[in-house]
């Protein structure tokens, strides 16, 4: 295939780790088949890109080219933490729409290169959908969260149409009002109001993240095709109902396993998406522990808590008496650098160990994981499915209430810890995932789904099929294939 002949498809994510990790999955698996990409990063994320793997990672490779825009916010002095996620969503509709239109212009008019045949944005990036648009390229939205959490932010603007949404006053965060089932949204019986993604839980009519998000969802019907990270089986009900509302909607995940099976070697080798530099030494350590022995404890790359909280999911961890192995990001704690107690690191020394990141798919798969305590992100929650370990969840915002729910209560792989976390729970729940008749049960359902999601990926899977759907429309425009249900 000449290099003017290919197709170039610009991948645009969120500008967030859970977003840019799983469009650079879905970038290495059409590299693989022939694209070039180019991987549209804000300037910040660039930049921490840049200090986190180094320039030679973004320059390994003539057809897979990292590109950067800005997000509108004003310079920071520290590019070591997750940026305020309600001042991006202001800012990047406003401003990088101008910029990116831009480069779309300048990839077009480079000497040698393809010109750009489709664009790939994130769900919350429709600006970019919009320049795709104008410019009469393909435009594809990639959804980076869960199709349950996808399907709640569809429905965003029904809530404040029939009066859920905004709560009365402050009383209903507590009253019982939460627990509400909302017995109309499609494919998600028993739903509660709680389960909807956290947005919702506010006294404001003009709440900025309903509206964003709700309308960033909506926007979606303007897009050619939806794409999700997930798998038929695992989401059956949802995705059916997702099939019904948009004409096209490619379900290929896990797309963790496509990219580790399918991605070029050279790819594989030199390009990463991690923000956080990764301390592999945690690997060599798990080689010390029992099969099955230890808790793995990470709440992502946006959470954050109060020191009361941090301190008592550490004294949970001491009385649990297992083996963990904990990730604390320097901006965990709201406002000020994590620390822990002196007393804390003294009771477990002999079988804690600390790191501010890790390569967390290998932290799951190796066999000494047991247990994983999450924030129940999307990317996590699937990640611990691909590895057959079961969870306790701790959602913190947006969707992760949805996913948590899922997980607890319709795969069965997971247990919810109060938002109002105490260290006696916290043992507690560790105690019966680990060693109670539960913890057997969510093992049991674990491994199932585990095999679901191995068969979703194999030749004639649903993610398989799905993604050879996907390719034929991005090159021809086309989707012949039917759907595998």
């Amino acid at each position: 295939m000449g290099s003017n002949s290919r197709p170039h498809a610009v991948f645009v994510p969120y500008p967030a780790q859970g977003h840019v990790t799983p469009l650079l999955q879905l970038a290495k698996v059409l590299h693989a088949r022939g694209f070039f990409i180019t991987y549209v990063n804000s300037e910040y994320n660039h930049r921490r890109l840049l200090w986190s793997r180094g320039a030679e990672s973004l320059e390994a490779l003539d057809d897979f080219r990292f590109q950067a825009i800005p997000d509108g916010l004003p310079p920071s002095d520290n590019d070591d933490v997750t940026q305020s996620i309600p001042a991006l969503c202001e800012s990047l509709p406003r401003n990088a729409a101008v910029p990116f239109k831009d480069l779309l212009a300048r990839l077009n008019a480079a000497p040698g290169r393809p010109p750009v045949t489709c664009v790939v944005q994130d769900n919350f990036m429709s600006f970019a959908q919009r320049v795709a648009n104008e410019m009469g390229i393909l435009s594809l939205v990639f959804c980076t969260m869960s199709a349950c959490g996808f399907m709640c932010y569809l429905h965003f603007k029904e809530l404040m149409d029939r009066g859920y949404v905004p709560l009365k006053d402050e009383s209903y965060l507590t009253n019982g009002y939460l627990d509400t089932v909302l017995d109309w949204v499609p494919g998600m019986p028993g739903i509660r109001l709680r389960d909807i993604p956290s947005f919702i839980r506010t006294t404001d009519p003009n709440e900025f993240m309903v509206h964003f998000d709700g309308g960033e969802a909506q926007n979606a019907r303007h897009a050619q095709g939806v794409i999700f990270n997930t798998f038929d089986a695992l989401e059956q009900d949802v995705v059916d109902e997702l099939r019904r509302i948009f004409p096209r909607v490619y379900t290929v995940g896990p797309l963790l396993t496509f990219a580790r099976a399918q991605a070029r070697p050279d790819a594989a080798a030199a390009i990463g998406g991690n923000l956080w530099k990764e301390d592999a030494s945690c690997l060599r350590w798990l080689d010390t522990q029992r099969p099955g022995s230890v808790v793995y404890v990470n709440f992502g790359s946006i959470t954050v808590m109060t020191p009361a909280q941090l301190a008592e999911f550490a004294w949970g961890l001491a009385t649990c008496g297992r083996p963990f192995l904990w990730v604390i990001r320097p901006d965990l704690v709201t406002g000020e650098k994590a620390v822990l107690p002196e007393e804390f690191f003294a009771e477990t020394k002999e079988r804690g160990l600390f790191l501010s990141w890790c390569p967390q798919e290998e932290v799951l798969s190796h066999p000494s994981t047991g247990l994983f305590l999450t924030h129940s992100g999307w990317n996590s929650t699937l990640e611990s499915v691909c590895a057959g370990v079961p969870m306790i969840c701790w959602p913190f915002f947006a969707e992760q209430t949805t996913n948590c729910r899922y997980a607890c209560t319709k795969w069965d792989i997971g247990l919810e810890i109060d938002n109002n976390v105490t260290r006696e729970e916290v043992a507690r729940l560790i105690e019966e995932a680990m060693d109670g008749e539960k913890g057997e049960d969510m093992n049991t359902k674990a491994a199932m789904w585990k095999e679901k999601a191995v068969a979703a990926t194999e030749e004639g899977g649903s993610s398989s099929v799905n993604i050879e759907r996907l390719v034929g429309f991005m090159l021809e425009g086309t989707d012949h294939t039917v759907v595998s249900q």
